[in-house]
């Protein structure tokens, strides 16, 4: 019963057009497809395989640790797990940003 108690607990109630703005939950899964299509693009040489590896990794692993914290049996499972997003997020900042000049593109 504590469980559900949370889960309400946790979700802020909104209209429609707030949760289509806001539904952090999609716009991760999103962001993590996008990615991956955005990776397909490049030459598979063997620095790009691994900056392609790390970008896919880091840029996907944000929606899966959003579904988790979503699913979080207490607060600080929550905060912990967003924490994770938060991290995850930087690093894939730090790929795209940092190595951005290096990518070979498919002519």
């Amino acid at each position: 019963m504590s469980n559900i108690k949370l889960q309400i607990s946790n979700q802020v109630q909104m209209s429609n057009d707030t949760k289509k703005q806001y539904n952090l939950g999609e716009r991760t899964a999103k962001f993590g497809e996008e990615i991956i299509k955005f990776c397909r693009v490049f030459v598979k040489d063997v620095i790009n395989v691994i900056l392609i590896e790390q970008l896919v990794r880091s840029g996907t692993s944000i929606g899966a640790n959003y579904m988790e914290a979503d699913a979080a049996e207490s607060k600080r499972d929550f905060i912990h797990k967003i924490g994770i997003c938060k991290k995850e997020a930087k690093e894939t900042t730090y790929w795209l940003r940092n190595e951005e000049n290096n990518w070979t593109f498919w002519l």
